[in-house]
């Protein structure tokens, strides 16, 4: 592979229908990945595409009364508009119908009969069709049909001659292969079901159909199909020359990154390497294996009518708003839950409210003092000079969880660092200071627009348009390049970012050390939705009143409410209910408080976040960890636990009056 590049793979999507959310998923962070490593300076190949051929589209086809070729044709513009439309910058979309896809798993049959790795026999067993996967033996525990492992639909009886891949005879390699590579796979969880299956004893593999003509002939024997798997695999190599241009696939191949959903994790961890040692290619580097996504407890699926269509939401709440939702609110560890409510609450609390108004706040200030172009100090204060050194610190740690492909977590950390310019902008009072000031008024919005530059170039990856159009707002590229897709790219290159090996880093003190910026009034950044289920509350004729017990002032101002921020969040062992929290409540010093809400809340989104906590209730044991107050929270309409926080940031430690 070519020094400093980069090639990411999505899964090839089974085209019986249109795109849903969960292709929309694995597709995004896989643009994702792409956007980061151009960030990087690397070039970078992403593949994405469509499986065409099998059982399930022959029997879908007819049922449309279509031939094959017409019906997978059908939806080939509904996935490319739909990743158009989301901003998806694939550098090929491959169909495995395509004459050089179909050369390839053919010269790939021929090789594998040149080593002796597969052998014509009988195949008995239960096959499931809307998976297009075989049930092993060990995964059959009756005689009578068992339902599928992966899907849990029906199987059914198949026998027919077949050719069969020696895959037990790289049950050994497999298992060296897994212990000198153990981050082949992640997240790390999800090599042990690989593990568990393979040391179980592999059996050798049909990949071979004489009941379904559609599908690639096999090579040398027209009376057989490529088994849909075997075939659709070898996209990842055919996709980039594979056996045709080798100077092409030498440049790519092995893959950096493969992203797929959990429920193919084997085909991926077992056949996949499996089939590359046959044709002596080295194996991918690693496999970024998601969880499902679940609409109401229950994995989406067709059959359930749980699922999310993305136009639909695109059409709504717009592309870059459902692209972070998808990496903020999904972590790629578990199985996670979408609701159309919890994705109306972060765009408005996160983008419109902490980003959004952000920047609001800062260009319609210069603006209002004629100071839209706005000239770098000479020399930084303290706390100016904190939040520059903090932005070095969360590029760094960005790169980490990037590196690691923990998605969920850099979101966090860059929220973390927006909470916290917030918070500078707020107590540094800039509106006051312009009449007292003026010097100390023109730094707080430079180092505030400064902050702003990181922030959006590390959220670029993620929402590319919004952030071109956040970087063009605060002067960070010629205003003529805005409407290009590239720009934030553009940007770059003109300051020579692609040519040093710390590009992200150097680009942090660049935007500190230029002479000056000019900001640029745009439409407001991210518009909160309004919540339909709110909407739509029937009305009540006559609600009553809860029964009320006054207290005296007296009693009130005993209470020590006080505002804090969450600096440590974790989950507490052997609960399912409480997050322990460091809070710090400045001159009330640091508190330890758990609180019940991990159903509604993972520790990372609460880091860096003000909540109000009362702090002078006696100390109480929980679980073997002392909480040292109480957290405030309430329950909205839709019945979410909602933080009570102060509107706009104020210090550690403040008493509400």
């Amino acid at each position: 592979m070519a020094k400093n590049s980069f090639y990411v793979t999505t899964p090839i999507y089974y085209v019986t229908a249109k795109p849903h959310l969960g292709s929309l998923y694995s597709t995004v962070l896989a643009d994702v990945l792409a956007r980061w490593h151009r960030l990087l300076g690397k070039d970078v190949f992403f593949l994405t595409g469509t499986d065409e051929h099998g059982q399930k589209i022959a029997q879908a086809a007819e049922k449309a009364g279509l031939q094959p070729q017409q019906f997978v044709d059908s939806f080939i513009d509904a996935y490319k508009d739909a990743w158009k439309a989301y901003y998806i910058e694939y550098s090929r979309f491959i169909r495995t119908t395509e004459p050089e896809h179909t050369k390839a798993v053919q010269e790939w049959i021929n090789r594998l009969k040149k080593t002796g790795d597969i052998y014509k026999d009988f195949y008995t067993g239960w096959y499931c069709t809307p998976c297009e996967t075989f049930v092993v033996e060990q995964e059959s525990t009756t005689e009578e049909a068992p339902f599928c492992p992966s899907c849990g639909r029906p199987t059914h009886m198949v026998k027919e001659e077949t050719y069969f891949f020696k895959l037990s005879a790289y049950q050994d390699k497999l298992l060296a292969f897994y212990q000198q590579h153990p981050d082949f796979i992640a997240p790390k969880e999800r090599l042990n079901e690989v593990l568990s299956f393979v040391k179980a004893g592999l059996k050798d593999l049909s990949i071979s159909r004489t009941t379904i003509s559609w599908g690639i002939p096999f090579a040398g024997d027209a009376e057989h199909t490529v088994y849909v798997w075997a075939d659709a695999l070898n996209n990842y190599i055919s996709g980039i020359g594979w056996p045709q241009d080798m100077t092409t696939c030498n440049r790519w191949w092995p893959a950096d990154i493969q992203v797929l959903g959990k429920d193919i994790v084997r085909f991926h961890a077992i056949f996949w390497p499996a089939f590359l040692m046959a044709i002596e290619l080295p194996m991918p580097k690693k496999l970024l294996v998601h969880g499902w996504i679940n609409v109401n407890k229950q994995k989406m699926s067709k059959s359930l009518g749980n699922v999310v269509d993305p136009m639909m939401l695109l059409q709504s709440y717009g592309a870059d708003a459902v692209r972070y939702y998808l990496l903020k609110q999904l972590a790629i560890t578990h199985d996670s839950e979408f609701s159309i409510e919890d994705l109306e609450r972060h765009i408005a609390t996160d983008l419109a409210n902490d980003l959004g108004n952000l920047l609001n706040r800062l260009v319609l200030l210069a603006q209002k003092y004629d100071c839209l172009v706005l000239q770098t100090p000479t020399t930084w204060s303290k706390q100016a000079l904190d939040i520059r050194d903090e932005s070095m610190n969360v590029v760094q740690d960005v790169q980490g969880y990037m590196d690691d492909c923990m998605f969920h977590m850099a979101l966090a950390r860059v929220w973390r660092y927006i909470n916290q310019v917030n918070g500078y902008f707020h107590n540094s009072e800039p509106w006051k200071l312009v009449k007292q000031d003026t010097a100390h008024f023109v730094e707080v919005l430079a180092a505030t627009r400064n902050a702003l530059s990181v922030i959006a170039t590390l959220l670029w990856p993620v929402m590319p348009v919004k952030m071109n159009e956040l970087l063009s707002s605060i002067g960070s590229f010629d205003r003529h390049c805005e409407e290009q897709s590239d720009v934030a790219i553009q940007w770059m290159n003109k300051s020579h970012y692609m040519k040093h090996p710390t590009l992200i880093a150097d680009l942090v003190l660049k935007s500190w050390q230029e002479k000056q910026h000019t900001l640029l009034v745009r439409p407001t950044l991210f518009e909160k939705p309004e919540p339909k289920a709110a909407t739509e509350q029937p009305k009540e004729d006559h609600v009553e009143q809860p029964a009320i017990s006054h207290i005296g002032i007296e009693e009130l101002l005993k209470v020590h409410l006080v505002v804090g921020t969450i600096s440590a969040c974790s989950t507490v062992e052997k609960s399912d209910k409480l997050l322990k929290m460091q809070v710090d409540c400045g001159s009330y010093g640091e508190r330890q408080i758990l609180g019940g809400i991990r159903a509604s809340f993972a520790p990372e989104d609460l880091i860096g976040r003000q909540a109000l906590f009362v702090l002078n209730l006696p100390p109480r044991m929980m679980l073997g960890f002392e909480s040292q107050g109480m957290m405030l929270i309430a329950k909205d309409v839709h019945g979410k636990t909602q933080l009570m926080s102060p509107i706009a940031p104020v210090p550690n430690g403040t008493r509400l009056q």
